[in-house]
């Protein structure tokens, strides 16, 4: 994720991208999508569960934070807001298009995580798979906190709950997936 100077760099950045943005800079909000693109792609994935829905709604995103950015108050991160966005967005497609087929390996191709270079084909596929089939309000935090690196404090404002109720979530979640990863140790 970084350091904390490389964060307060780039929240800055986003900061003045969001603000040309708004006054109407094509370009800025190109840059912002540019950075944020591959995270966007990247949660939306591991919440619907399928790289043409990741797909689908990455553009929803891109397209609805255009005219959303004039409601974004700056009152927290841009990243903490950009979250929420893909979160909702997310899980409204997913209730929408209940996914046809479990993710795979090759669709996490356009994004190097860390788990490309830890485990191999089959036991990634499994992970996505089970990950896939938690229930949305255990599988939002494991996705923002394990897997994105987030505190709990900007997974609770993201999710609009507790830092305890996201620190519970993430304990049911990671040992569901324990108990369905065992046979792969």
């Amino acid at each position: 994720m970084g350091t904390d100077d490389e964060r307060d760099r780039g929240a800055q950045i986003d900061r003045w991208l969001v603000g040309k943005a708004r006054e109407g800079d094509p370009q800025a909000y190109e840059e912002l999508i540019r950075r944020h693109r591959d995270r966007i792609y990247r949660i939306a994935l591991r919440i619907t569960g399928d790289a043409a829905d990741a797909d689908d709604v990455t553009q929803e995103v891109v397209i609805q934070l255009w005219t959303a950015l004039a409601g974004f108050a700056g009152t927290s991160a841009f990243t903490t807001w950009l979250y929420r966005v893909v979160v909702n967005r997310s899980l409204d497609h997913r209730r929408r298009h209940r996914p046809t087929q479990e993710p795979r390996e090759t669709d996490l191709a356009p994004v190097a995580g860390p788990e490309r270079s830890v485990v191999a084909g089959e036991e990634v596929r499994a992970g996505l798979e089970a990950i896939a089939r938690l229930p949305e309000n255990q599988r939002v935090p494991l996705v923002l906190c394990q897997i994105e690196g987030l505190s709990y404090a900007q997974a609770a404002a993201i999710t609009k709950t507790s830092e305890a109720t996201v620190r519970g979530r993430l304990a049911r979640a990671r040992a569901t997936l324990l108990a369905e990863m065992r046979s792969w140790s």
